[in-house]
C-alpha cells in the first residue's frame, strides 16, 4: 500500500498528484445545492456552477434497510460507475467525469421511495444491490450517475430529498471481515446522518479504487466490488495507518475540517 491520502470532503474524490505523497479531496456540500445561491458556502475550486455526482439511494418505509447496508450500496455503486466502460476514454461519460474532477468533487445523496427510485433507474446510471440481512429489513439499493451541474438536474432526481436522510442504525456489516478485499472506516467520534456517512464512505470507496495497486482492483472487481463499511473503535482510529483517509470540510453537518472516513485493503 502506499502512504495514507488525505481528502478533504463534504459530501464529496481526489484530485491525484503524481509528484506529492497525498491526494486531496474536493468540496461536497451535498444539502442545498439543488437550489445553490449566495447563501452557499463554495470551494475556491468550484466550476461556475458546481457539479455533483448523483447518488439516489432506496427507501422503503416498510421494511428499511439498515444504514451500514446502504454505506455499502452507495460505496460500491460509485465504485462501479467508475469502472463502468462509459467512463474510461471514449466512452460517454469520460468528459463529464474528467470536467467534475477538474473542480471542487462533489457527491449528493438523495432519497427515493416507489415510483420515485424508479423514475430515476429510469435515467442512464449504474446500481448496486446489497443483500437484506433478514426479514425484518428490506436490501439497500443505490443507483449513481454520471457527473453533472448541480443546476439543472433532471426531473426525476431534482424531486428526489436531500436532507434528513436516515436509515436504522444498527447491527454489523454481512461482508465477513477476512473476506473484504475494501473495508471503509467510519470515524468513532462523530455522529452522520445517514445520507452523510454514504456519501463518506463513497468517497473512501473512490480513492481507494483509484490508488490501490492494479492486481488488487482487479481482485476487487471479481468480487464485485463489495465494500465492508464498519465503526471504527477509537483504540483503532486513534492507531491510524490507512492507505486512504477523508476530511470533511465542514460546509453542512460538521463543524470544521474532520476526519469521517478510512479505506484499508
Amino acid at each position: 500500500m502506499s502512504g495514507p491520502a488525505v481528502l478533504p470532503a463534504e459530501d464529496g474524490p481526489a484530485e491525484h498528484r503524481p509528484e506529492a505523497p497525498e491526494a486531496d479531496m474536493r468540496e461536497d456540500p451535498s444539502e442545498g445545492l439543488a437550489e445553490t445561491g449566495p447563501d452557499v458556502r463554495r470551494h475556491e475550486r468550484d466550476h461556475a456552477v458546481p457539479w455533483a455526482l448523483p447518488i439516489v439511494v432506496r427507501r422503503s418505509k416498510a421494511h428499511p434497510a439498515r444504514e451500514v447496508d446502504v454505506c455499502e450500496a452507495a460505496a460500491e455503486v460509485v465504485v462501479r460507475l467508475l469502472d463502468d466502460p462509459r467512463s474510461r476514454p471514449g466512452g460517454e461519460w469520460h468528459e463529464a467525469l474528467e470536467h467534475w474532477r477538474a473542480g471542487a468533487i462533489r457527491k449528493v445523496v438523495r432519497r427515493g421511495d416507489g415510483q420515485q427510485f424508479a423514475d430515476a433507474r429510469a435515467l442512464d446510471c449504474v446500481g448496486a444491490l446489497v443483500p437484506a440481512p433478514g426479514e425484518d429489513r428490506g436490501p439497500a439499493e443505490a443507483l449513481a450517475f454520471p457527473p453533472g451541474p448541480v443546476r439543472p438536474l433532471p426531473r426525476a432526481l431534482k424531486k428526489l430529498q436531500v436532507g434528513g436522510t436516515a436509515f436504522p442504525a444498527e447491527g454489523e456489516s454481512a461482508v465477513p471481515a477476512a473476506e473484504a478485499v475494501v473495508t471503509v472506516e467510519l470515524t468513532p467520534h462523530h455522529a452522520l446522518t445517514s445520507g452523510k456517512a454514504a456519501a463518506q464512505c463513497a468517497h473512501a470507496a473512490q480513492l481507494a479504487y483509484e490508488q490501490m495497486p492494479a492486481a488488487v482492483r482487479e481482485r476487487w472487481r471479481a468480487a464485485g466490488f463489495r465494500v465492508r463499511v464498519e465503526r471504527a473503535s477509537a483504540e483503532a482510529w486513534a492507531a491510524g495507518g490507512r492507505s486512504v483517509s477523508i476530511t470533511d470540510a465542514g460546509f453542512t453537518e460538521l463543524d470544521g475540517p474532520t476526519e469521517t472516513t478510512r479505506a484499508r485493503w
